[in-house]
């Protein structure tokens, strides 16, 4: 018992000499945490030892700097992926993405420093129950506000560190009555309440806490589905592994569709009706009439997009319905009078077997510096260019919609990292049976796959409502209501997925509420944390 106490004592008379350092270790460590890593243990007791820096804080201003220090080391690890996308753009030198992680990460870690600045106004300084509560609900509000402010960044929420391994949810089986940002709250109190037990030497405590913990990570999901029955609609889902510098090239073009087509075999007439998946970007031709003929010249379909849909909807056959990425323009005239792109739409198309476009969907969520860049005007003369090849900028779509496909089910759709957005991603007032989750992954690092399927399994629990992933390069999947992956191939696999859609559950309370509910939890921390501060005080 004396050893513990002495190596607690030590521990934090360490961070306390050494406490901006110690805070930019504990961003690392935190980080851990998010997949491929899945070091959660680890992730939990480093927020809990920062929240105890920032309750011991001399001043306000020192709280906001260890909250910052810990987000810019935080979210350069969390977010090292993108330094990979940089090696497929000619007009930017690679080594720029490994500048571009940490300079990304100065802004974001802001709002970590908001944070711990308010929990350090609003709760008392000292590190007890009160101020552990009061930090919980400023997390919350702070991860909340990073999801939306400059059309957001909500990529790894603290909470993504309770997401259990494959077959079974972990502890973000709650977030379906908390959401996303309330569990990255609830997992910043469940830290910051061991390092407080072991602090205050309650062994018996903390370690039942920590049993809790284990149980609640790896105990199996329920065998019963939560949805009524088990549906009976088909899917394919193809993913091609392409190579990412052959997906814009046309000189592949046709051996593209290829793969796509040889994954997607062709089902005749009278047979179950199947939906067929594509992931983002998965169709080079445009697929809509109206543009200038020298667009359609450089694709593979005879210059016709008729030629192209037909061809599509003859590849799957009778029986299904297609879903694909693909881009759409949008045709202006330029200063001289001549018709010509002015925009894109990173697209989703639905066809039938007529080659028909039955629904369609825009993207909502674009990449800054990947599908447009910000400031273009500015920032364009000194050299500076989009991830995407094109000259270009993409343009948002409406938002949430659900295309209703008859028989084929009734899809949301969410490209690529638009998946990441709590509360963002379904219709609410028109909910669909699932949502598509095309993405093309292979031009990020290695952490990126791994990371996009565990936002897609967090969507799926705590809406209700299964996920289907079809990307380029993996991690393609069939995740249920429950966020379980039934199915799903690996990175780099060539191959397809052939399965039922699982059924969605009835409508959640966050499926409901949004985000309102997770701030409804950050007040409810909030008061919390208040009473126990008064009655501290009396």
């Amino acid at each position: 018992m004396t050893s513990r106490a002495n190596l607690i004592d030590r521990l934090n008379g360490l961070l306390s000499a050494w406490p901006r350092l110690a805070a930019l270790a504990l961003g690392l460590l935190a980080a851990t945490g998010f997949q491929p890593l899945g070091l959660w243990p680890l992730a939990l007791i480093a927020m809990g030892l920062l929240a105890m820096l920032v309750a011991q804080a001399g001043k306000p201003r020192s709280a906001f700097v260890l909250g910052w220090l810990f987000g810019v080391a935080h979210f350069t690890l969390g977010n090292n992926w993108i330094a990979k996308s940089f090696t497929y753009q000619a007009e930017m030198p690679a080594v720029l993405g490994w500048a571009a992680v940490p300079l990304l990460a100065l802004y974001l870690a802001i709002y970590p420093g908001l944070g711990a600045l308010a929990a350090r106004l609003i709760g008392r300084k000292g590190f007890g129950w009160a101020f552990v509560l009061v930090f919980a609900a400023c997390w919350i509000v702070s991860e909340w506000l990073r999801s939306w402010v400059f059309t957001g960044y909500s990529w790894n929420p603290f909470g993504m560190v309770l997401l259990g391994p494959f077959d079974r949810p972990g502890l973000a089986a709650v977030a379906p009555v908390m959401g996303t940002y309330a569990l990255s709250g609830l997992a910043a109190l469940l830290g910051a309440a061991l390092v407080l037990l072991a602090r205050e030497r309650n062994w018996w405590t903390g370690g039942a806490l920590a049993a809790l913990l284990l149980a609640g990570m790896y105990l199996p999901a329920a065998t019963s589905s939560p949805g009524a029955g088990e549906g009976s609609l088909h899917v394919t889902i193809a993913q091609p592994a392409i190579p990412q510098e052959a997906i814009s090239d046309s000189r592949f073009f046709e051996a593209n569709y290829a793969r796509l087509a040889q994954l997607s075999p062709r089902l005749d007439q009278g047979e179950a009706p199947r939906l067929v998946l594509w992931p983002e970007a998965g169709m080079a031709d445009y697929l809509r009439d109206g543009y200038p003929q020298r667009y359609y010249d450089h694709t593979t379909a005879l210059g016709s997009p008729e030629y192209a849909r037909r061809r599509l909807g003859a590849t799957v056959g009778d029986s299904s319905v297609l879903l694909t990425g693909g881009v759409d323009l949008e045709i202006g005239r330029d200063d001289a009078g001549v018709l010509r792109a002015v925009g894109a739409r990173n697209a989703v198309t639905a066809l039938n077997r007529q080659g028909q476009i039955i629904g369609s969907y825009a993207k909502a969520h674009l990449v800054p510096y990947g599908e447009y860049l910000p400031m273009r005007e500015l920032l364009e003369p000194l050299g500076l260019s989009r991830l995407v090849a094109g000259s270009i900028d993409f343009w948002p779509g409406p938002g949430p919609r659900t295309l209703d496909l008859g028989q084929f089910g009734r899809v949301g759709v969410q490209v690529c990292y638009e998946i990441a957005f709590s509360g963002q991603v379904v219709d609410r007032g028109d909910r669909p049976d699932f949502v598509f989750n095309p993405s093309s992954e292979a031009w990020f690092g290695g952490f990126a796959a791994p990371q996009f399927l565990a936002q897609s399994r967090m969507r799926a629990i705590e809406e209700g409502l299964p996920v289907l992933r079809a990307t380029n390069s993996g991690i393609s999947a069939v995740i249920d209501a429950r966020g379980v992956v039934r199915e799903h191939l690996d990175k780099h696999d060539r191959a397809r997925i052939d399965a039922i859609v699982p059924p969605a559950a009835p409508p959640t309370l966050f499926a409901r509420a949004g985000n309102m509910l997770a701030l409804g939890w950050a007040l409810v921390f909030l008061l919390a944390g208040l009473v126990a501060m008064r009655r501290q005080g009396s």
